[in-house]
């Protein structure tokens, strides 16, 4: 029986999926666990911080559907880690696709504050264009190379025959405004532009229902719930990785070697890797020997991988509604629907045109001067951005903010901004679907090796994260059912091995 098992498995990284897989091994029986840690925490793309005294998320923010149908988002129920409200029938049967009904408030580049009932159309209109790419789920019936290809023809076609008794400039607007939102739907997927997006690739994901849910106490509390479940001695942290030395031959027996930083060699019966895609990508030549599959390699190569990154910013007093929930920066010059610039030195602040407004619960350290937007960012303006120095930074931000608010007080108190590109073990934030990616991609990600051809040595290295999910990809809900799935593999397999015998 699997709860028996003498297996020997190490699984490399301690992210959501490495730390999903290891917990349903221990508590499945598998005594000789053991997981590689390249950084001095666990976590991986989920971490919290501060500014000043309010919580943020530099790595994963959201439970993306919050409902029965997520595992991340029951788990945290069962923790206690959730608001109440979270759990309410109505919010877990609403279907919004990651597009929460946000309470909005719009500015434009001229200094103007915009009316809300103004410039919702563009929103209306945006929603009902994301929506329709679903109709394309039948690749025969693909009439447009790319979603971005797709946003910006039909929403000015829309746009002419709608919109067309409005004035000249409220037209214009609108149009600017959409603008704004495919910015920040590029943040949803971690992409320069959505011309980057396969449709079809894109109707691959497929949404939970439930509105999503944020953690009041931070998203690492799911983290440190799950490790306080394990073994203490579990995770080895700052053991990078050299070289899985791994067997696609009949020759020898059955064992993997885990090559370390250090030199030191761990034999093991079965590894499970859970680095990043874009680790992957920069490093899968000298971290497998022998190489990868060549199928296996074509679909790291397709599947996008990309940068999103979040700038928090505080300020003394807000400069935005009450009940305002996400704020649009409208560039009036835009009605092109522009999604990302041409010059990144002096135009990538142009990128940041969304920011949702950080709703802090009232605790005893709560003040009421703390006021945090999170402002989104992606591509390479978010790569751009990470090489700024913090008074570049700054001071790029004020420009922004004074040309929007006209207000030359509204000044940042503090900042603080995330660097997912250039985090030598992230290198990037999540994959997305780029042009040319199909649904064999993902099975390709997840197969283990060696591949079937050697059926006397199978599952000798297995691999999870949100890169192999086959239609959750890109979520943390995705990366922990990745987990679950590898730990499952090897419970099956010892199942099957112990009835067999």
């Amino acid at each position: 029986m699997a709860g028996n098992s003498d297996a020997e498995i190490v699984i490399i990284g301690s992210g959501i999926s490495g730390l999903s897989a290891a917990h349903k091994l221990v508590h499945s029986g598998f005594d000789k666990v053991r997981i590689l840690e390249a950084t001095s925490r666990s976590g991986g793309r989920i971490q919290t911080a501060n500014i000043g005294n309010v919580i943020t998320e530099i790595g994963a923010s959201y439970i993306h559907g919050a409902s029965e149908q997520n595992p991340v988002f029951c788990l945290s129920l069962d923790y206690g880690l959730l608001d109440p409200e979270a759990s309410l029938p109505e919010n877990m049967a609403m279907e919004v696709d990651e597009r929460p009904p946000f309470i909005p408030n719009y500015f434009s580049s001229s200094g103007q504050r915009l009316s809300a009932e103004i410039m919702n159309p563009a929103r209306d209109l945006f929603n009902e264009l994301m929506d329709d790419i679903n109709e394309f789920q039948d690749p025969k019936e693909k009439p447009w190379p790319n979603i971005g290809h797709f946003l910006q023809s039909e929403a000015r076609k829309r746009a002419a025959e709608r919109w067309k008794h409005k004035d000249k400039t409220t037209q214009k607007l609108l149009l600017c405004a959409i603008s704004a939102m495919v910015k920040g739907e590029c943040t949803s997927n971690a992409t320069t532009t959505m011309e980057n997006i396969d449709i079809e690739g894109y109707c691959i994901y497929k949404p939970l229902p439930g509105l999503d849910c944020t953690f009041p106490g931070g998203f690492e509390g799911l983290v440190k719930k799950l490790m306080m479940e394990l073994p203490a001695d579990l995770v080895s942290y700052n053991r990078p990785v050299r070289c899985i030395h791994w067997n696609n031959t009949e020759d020898r027996v059955n064992t993997v070697t885990v090559e370390c930083d250090d030199a030191e060699k761990i034999t093991a019966d079965h590894v499970i890797v859970t680095v990043s895609l874009g680790y992957l990508k920069k490093h899968h030549s000298t971290l497998f020997s022998p190489p990868l599959p060549a199928h296996k390699l074509l679909s790291i190569h397709k599947l996008g991988y990309g940068t999103c990154n979040k700038i928090y910013v505080e300020f003394d007093f807000p400069w935005w509604d009450d009940d305002c929930e996400i704020i649009y920066l409208v560039w009036n010059d835009e009605e092109d629907i522009v999604d990302h610039v041409s010059d990144l030195k002096t135009s990538w602040i142009r990128k940041l045109s969304t920011f949702t407004v950080l709703k802090h619960p009232k605790t005893e350290t709560y003040q009421k001067n703390s006021h945090v937007l999170c402002g989104w960012i992606s591509g390479h303006e978010a790569e751009h951005m990470e090489t700024l120095t913090e008074q570049q930074l700054r001071q790029a931000l004020i420009g922004l903010f004074h040309t929007f608010t006209g207000d030359p007080s509204v000044t940042p108190k503090r900042i603080l901004r995330t660097q997912w590109f250039n985090d030598p073990w992230a290198c990037g934030s999540f994959c997305y679907p780029a042009i040319g990616f199909i649904a064999d991609d993902l099975k390709n990600m997840a197969e283990p090796l060696p591949t079937t051809e050697v059926q006397s040595q199978p599952l000798q290295v297995l691999f999870a994260g949100e890169a192999t999910h086959s239609e959750a990809f890109s979520t943390v809900h995705g990366a922990l059912l990745s987990g679950w799935r590898e730990a499952d593999r090897l419970i099956n397999h010892y199942s099957s091995f112990s009835s067999s015998s």
